[in-house]
C-alpha cells in the first residue's frame, strides 16, 4: 500500500484532477441548460421537473455508492463513475422532449452522485494517511474546475451547438480519465498511520452513536449547501430587484461569492492547521451568518456584494470538513450520508427561498441562509469533542 511521501503526493494530484474534472463537466452542462430548454420545448415548470432527474439520480446513487466502494474500492468506483459522467453529459442535447431529458438526466445524476461519494471517500483515506487537513484543497479544485467549465462554456456558446459542446466535454472527460484513471488504479488506498494511538480505521458497520454523529456532520453539510444553492439561484435577482442593479452588475454578486469560496478553500488547509476543525466550523459559520445578514439586508449594491464575499469565505470550508469528519467516522457510508444530506440542502435552498420570498420578501427569505450558517456554527461547537484534531 502506498505510504511513501511520493506515493501520497501522486495520489493527491490524481484525486485533485478528478475533483477538477467533475466541476468542469458539471458546469459545462449547466451553462447549456437554456439552449436545451429551447430545444426540448420545455416550459419553466416542465424543465424544473426534468432537472429533478439529476437530483433523483444523484441522491439514489449516493447511498448505493458507499456499498460499492466497500466492495470494489474507492479508486475503482471513481474511475468507472468518471467514465459514466463523461459519456452521459453528451446525452441531454440528443433529447427532444422534457420526458426524455429527465430520463437521461437520471443517468447523468447517478454518475455525478457516484463519483462524488467515491472520490470524497478516497480523499478521506488520504487525509488520514497524510495526517494533514487537506480536504479543502480538493473542493477548491472542484470550484476551480467549475469556474473554468462555466467560463469556457460561455465562450463557445456563440459558435458551438449544445451537441458539439457537450460531446467535446465527453472527449475531454474520457481523455483525462484514461490518463489520470490509469494512475489512480495503480495506486492502492493508503493504510492509516500505525504509529499514533489516536488513528483508527473507520468502522465497517455503523453503530447508533456513530450514525448519529455522521448525521450531525451531514446537517452541517446541509446548512452549507443550502446557502450555496440559494445564492446561486437568488443572489442576482435580489441585487436587481431589491437594489436596482443592472443585469450585468447583479451577475457580479454570485461571481464574487464563488470566487470567495474558491479562495477560502485554497487556504483551507492552512486555516485548519492553525485553528483545528472545531474553531474552523464555528468561526466559518459565524462569519457566514454575519456576511449573509449584510448581503440580504444591506441598502446598497456594493455593501450587499461585500456581504456575499464574506459569506463565501465563511462557508468555504464547512462542507469539506463535514464530509471529512463523516468519512473518518464511517468510511464511504459516512461520506454517502453526509453528501446526500448536503445535496439535499442544495436542492432545498432555492425553492425554500422562493416560498419564503412569496410569504415575506426576498431579503427576509435570504436571512434564512444566515440562520442555517449560525446553526452550522452551533453544531460545530456541540460536536467539538468528536471534531478535535
Amino acid at each position: 500500500m502506498p505510504g511513501t511521501p511520493t506515493d501520497l503526493t501522486r495520489l493527491r494530484i490524481t484525486l485533485t484532477a478528478f475533483f477538477a474534472l467533475d466541476g468542469f463537466i458539471f458546469a459545462g452542462w449547466v451553462v447549456r441548460i437554456p439552449a436545451i430548454k429551447q430545444q426540448t420545448g420545455a416550459s419553466a415548470s416542465t424543465l424544473g421537473l426534468a432537472l429533478l432527474g439529476v437530483s433523483a439520480g444523484a441522491v439514489i446513487t449516493m447511498m448505493l455508492t458507499g456499498r460499492l466502494c466497500h466492495r470494489y474500492g474507492n479508486h475503482q468506483v471513481t474511475v468507472v463513475c468518471a467514465v459514466l459522467l463523461s459519456l452521459s453529459v453528451s446525452l441531454p442535447p440528443l433529447t427532444h422532449s422534457p420526458l426524455t431529458l429527465g430520463l437521461v438526466l437520471l443517468i447523468f445524476g447517478a454518475a455525478y452522485g457516484g463519483i462524488n461519494v467515491a472520490f470524497n471517500s478516497a480523499a478521506v483515506d488520504l487525509v488520514r494517511a497524510m495526517r494533514r487537513p487537506i480536504m479543502p484543497s480538493f473542493h477548491a479544485a472542484f470550484s476551480l474546475g467549475g469556474m473554468v467549465g462555466a467560463g469556457l462554456g460561455g465562450l463557445v456558446a456563440g459558435f458551438l451547438t449544445p451537441t458539439q459542446h457537450l460531446f467535446g466535454l465527453t472527449v475531454i472527460g474520457l481523455l483525462v480519465t484514461a490518463v489520470v484513471g490509469r494512475e489512480l488504479l495503480r495506486l492502492q488506498p493508503p493504510a492509516p498511520p500505525q504509529d499514533s494511538p489516536n488513528e483508527v480505521a473507520p468502522p465497517r458497520r455503523l453503530t447508533p452513536r456513530t450514525r448519529g454523529l455522521v448525521f450531525t456532520f451531514g446537517l452541517i453539510a446541509l446548512c452549507t449547501a443550502f446557502g450555496e444553492g440559494a445564492l446561486a439561484d437568488w443572489s442576482a435577482l435580489h441585487l436587481e430587484q431589491d437594489l436596482d442593479a443592472t443585469a450585468g452588475a447583479a451577475a457580479i454578486g454570485y461571481s464574487c461569492f464563488a470566487l470567495a469560496m474558491t479562495a477560502g478553500r485554497l487556504t483551507g488547509t492552512r486555516l485548519l492547521e492553525r485553528l483545528g476543525r472545531t474553531r474552523t466550523l464555528v468561526s466559518g459559520g459565524t462569519v457566514a451568518a454575519l456576511g449573509m445578514l449584510l448581503g440580504a439586508l444591506a441598502p446598497t449594491l456594493w455593501a450587499a456584494v461585500l456581504g456575499f464575499v464574506i459569506t463565501g469565505l465563511g462557508l468555504a470550508n464547512l462542507f469539506p470538513v463535514a464530509v471529512e469528519r463523516a468519512g473518518s467516522l464511517a468510511g464511504p457510508d459516512g461520506v454517502a450520508i453526509a453528501s446526500t444530506l448536503g445535496y439535499g440542502g442544495m436542492l432545498l435552498g432555492p425553492p425554500a427561498i422562493g416560498f419564503m420570498a412569496d410569504w415575506y420578501s426576498l431579503p427576509a427569505a435570504l436571512t434564512s441562509v444566515a440562520a442555517l450558517a449560525a446553526v452550522a456554527a452551533v453544531i460545530g461547537f456541540l460536536t467539538r469533542h468528536a471534531a478535535e484534531n
